[in-house]
């Protein structure tokens, strides 16, 4: 049977961090958990449970987890952030792969709860994810805000059944804080990256993006709250070229870029 190093980054995650050890925890061969200098009780929550505890700065999602995939000493990497938990049939599939890892990645889909309510659409569903991997064969890669298990080519992925369970916000007004700290991280990165934005690209991708997750992908099936994320959502992708916008005129070195979680 193959050992498996479940790696987990934290920043005040009290609310939910007890159930994602809770759920990995016979999954795991070893629970590495790569904290910002939380201020709340998750490092005693933490300690509950047989985990290596290590505080690190932050310097973005994709940079965190790949110090944290650095200090996993099994070849299968079990990357799960802190709001996240495996169902019991994800679960239970993975003690059962455990005898017979055979694929460099394996792609789980996410369910997200938005304050008590399974979300089944609005862009949010399947939403699947590539969590279980192998470290020779990849790494975290993309934009800091949104980062992705990258595999090198020819790499074998497969999908698991069973879903991986997500608290993505305490409440609205915690979602919406997190859209506008989100974008500034995003708008850098693309800045970054060489991405220009004018007057028109804010609008547009708002558009498109509420049009997407409410009428194609049925984020009206979700009753308010859907209405509620594809608007959010939407208001994010409008966030973000506005700030790139701003960026492009003023130049990175005149930006406060966002620089915690």
């Amino acid at each position: 049977m193959q050992k498996i190093s479940a790696v987990v980054i934290t920043f005040n995650e009290e609310l939910f961090i007890e159930k994602c050890l809770e759920s990995i925890k016979d999954v795991a061969d070893e629970i590495i958990v790569v904290d910002s200098f939380s201020t709340d009780s998750t490092e005693e929550i933490c300690k509950k449970y047989s985990v290596r505890f290590v505080k690190n700065s932050f310097g973005g999602f994709r940079d965190q987890k790949n110090f944290a995939l650095s200090l996993a000493s099994n070849k299968y990497i079990l990357s799960i952030d802190a709001d996240e938990a495996l169902s019991e049939d994800l679960r239970n599939n993975i003690l059962t792969l455990k005898r017979n890892l055979n694929a460099d990645g394996y792609l789980f889909n996410r369910l997200s709860n938005f304050c008590g309510q399974w979300i089944k659409h609005s862009g949010w569903y399947p939403d699947r994810q590539l969590r279980l991997f192998n470290k020779e064969k990849g790494k975290w890669g993309g934009y800091n805000v949104h980062e992705k298990i990258e595999l090198a080519e020819g790499s074998k992925i497969k999908r698991m059944k069973g879903d991986l369970l997500h608290w993505p916000c305490s409440s609205k007004t915690d979602y919406t804080e997190k859209m506008e700290k989100y974008s500034d991280i995003a708008a850098f990165e693309l800045h970054v990256a060489g991405k220009k934005s004018d007057a028109f690209k804010p609008v547009f991708h708002m558009a498109w993006r509420f049009f997407v997750t409410y009428i194609v992908r049925l984020g009206f099936l979700d009753g308010r709250n859907g209405y509620f994320i594809c608007f959010s959502d939407s208001s994010y992708s409008y966030l973000k070229y506005m700030k790139l916008k701003k960026i492009n005129r003023t130049g990175a070195s005149n930006y406060k870029s966002y620089n915690g979680q």
